[in-house]
């Protein structure tokens, strides 16, 4: 790897910790304000909304000018969003606006990697963004708990800095502001990516045409035999990761008797075992091995169903880093799988913003029925099971589809042959 590909990792790494501290700032927030339970998903529902509705858009954006540039405008409109919490806007809607800056970001984020590395380095070079991002969210859920707390609010008010003049007089407040100078430090490592030289044909600018070549786009993708597989697998993923998160939250207050500060970290031991299966699946598996690592999402569904009937901490963790090592095992190759059949059937820019619509549809729609059930008053451990079932069905039906694939096509060759 190059030096531009460590500069990308560093910047990826300030602003996703940015991403996640802010987000379990704002759900508390919302308990300060007394808003119904169903609210806190909807504060992530806010975040992946721009995904879609700007999907057509932001991969022409990206493929308009150097990517460090993308990213550093992407991160200004993220402090932005800081900037509304911090003066009083509701949590969801200044929430929203970092989702607006995520999703321009993210196209130029995955799109420089095929531009600057070889299709060899791709599976790689997930497993070390994918595993710096979920340290990240380690980092950045241990690291929200922690802003919320009592202890840290008299230790940040307490500094005696010139920020006391500037109207930090609240525990939220001085999160805010720490969370919006890890995306100045993001900010600062976007200006030194390197322009990898590539450039792209001009993108119609017309907004009609633009939303016509994006569904030609979501069409190609999704008729490519291995295109179709990995986009179905990560949307899947992705939708699933999300409200796991919420889960999480809420079972280790149900079922451990934790309280909200303590509770972030069991997401962040989650994401330990992301991490670990993420670098594992790296090490392990080369890009015309992706398909083979179907099976753990199944497993991975199965073994969610386990947590209702685990009642302490120490069963607990094992439990979570087994669920996110399953889950960092078979998303990175499917990551790569997936850039590398969008990168040979359009270009970079494109291809991640169609990866976008349908992983932040499937957040926004497992999200949605996660709140639906949330007040509707549903028993935890009976969501809990639903979703695990869903999550290892809908992976059976995946790898069900592979296989009538590969009794076409040869996974191999197409690989190989950039074909379809």
């Amino acid at each position: 790897m190059n030096r531009g590909f460590y500069t990308i990792m560093a910047a990826q790494f300030f602003s996703s910790l940015a991403d996640t501290a802010l987000l379990f700032v704002a759900i508390d927030l919302l308990t300060r304000l007394n808003s119904p339970a169903y609210m806190s998903p909807m504060l992530k529902q806010s975040f992946v909304l721009f995904y879609i509705v700007l999907a057509a858009f932001v991969g022409a954006f990206s493929d308009s000018m150097p990517k460090g540039r993308v990213m550093f405008i992407a991160n200004l409109i993220k402090i932005s969003g800081c900037a509304m919490l911090f003066f009083g806007v509701y949590p969801v809607l200044a929430y929203a606006v970092v989702g607006f800056g995520a999703a321009v970001y993210s196209p130029a984020k995955y799109g420089i990697l095929t531009e600057l590395l070889p299709a060899e380095k791709l599976v790689p070079a997930n497993g070390w963004i994918e595993g710096l991002t979920v340290l990240s969210i380690i980092l950045g859920t241990v690291m929200g708990g922690w802003l919320v707390s009592q202890r840290a609010a008299e230790m940040l008010l307490g500094l005696d800095l010139p920020l006391q003049h500037m109207g930090i007089d609240t525990a939220p407040e001085a999160a805010i502001c720490v969370t919006a100078c890890l995306y100045v430090a993001a900010g600062l490592f976007n200006l030194f990516i390197p322009d990898t030289g590539a450039r792209y044909m001009r993108h119609e600018l017309n907004p009609s045409r633009l939303l016509g070549d994006f569904g030609r786009c979501v069409r190609v993708l999704w008729h490519d035999k291995l295109g179709q597989v990995s986009l179905a697998v990560t949307t899947l993923f992705w939708g699933a990761g999300a409200t796991l998160q919420f889960i999480v939250l809420k079972w280790a207050e149900k079922s451990l008797n934790m309280p909200y500060d303590r509770a972030t970290r069991l997401v962040g031991i989650v994401a330990i075992g992301m991490a670990a299966g993420a670098v594992m699946s790296a090490r392990m598996i080369r890009l015309k091995d992706t398909l083979k690592v179907l099976p753990f999402g199944i497993a991975m569904g199965l073994i969610v169903m386990v947590m209702p009937w685990v009642q302490s901490v120490s069963l607990a963790y094992p439990l979570l880093i087994l669920i996110g090592a399953l889950s960092g095992f078979f998303v990175v190759p499917m990551n790569a799988l997936l850039q590398h059949r969008g990168h040979v059937l359009m270009s970079a820019g494109s291809s991640i913003a169609v990866q976008n619509f349908n992983e932040n549809i499937s957040i926004l729609a497992m999200l949605a029925m996660y709140a639906l059930m949330l007040s509707l008053n549903l028993d935890l451990d009976v969501i809990i099971v639903l979703f695990g079932l869903f999550v290892a069905g809908i992976m059976v039906l995946i790898t069900l589809r592979h296989a009538a694939n590969q009794r076409q096509f040869d996974s191999v060759a197409l690989i190989g042959e950039g074909g379809h």
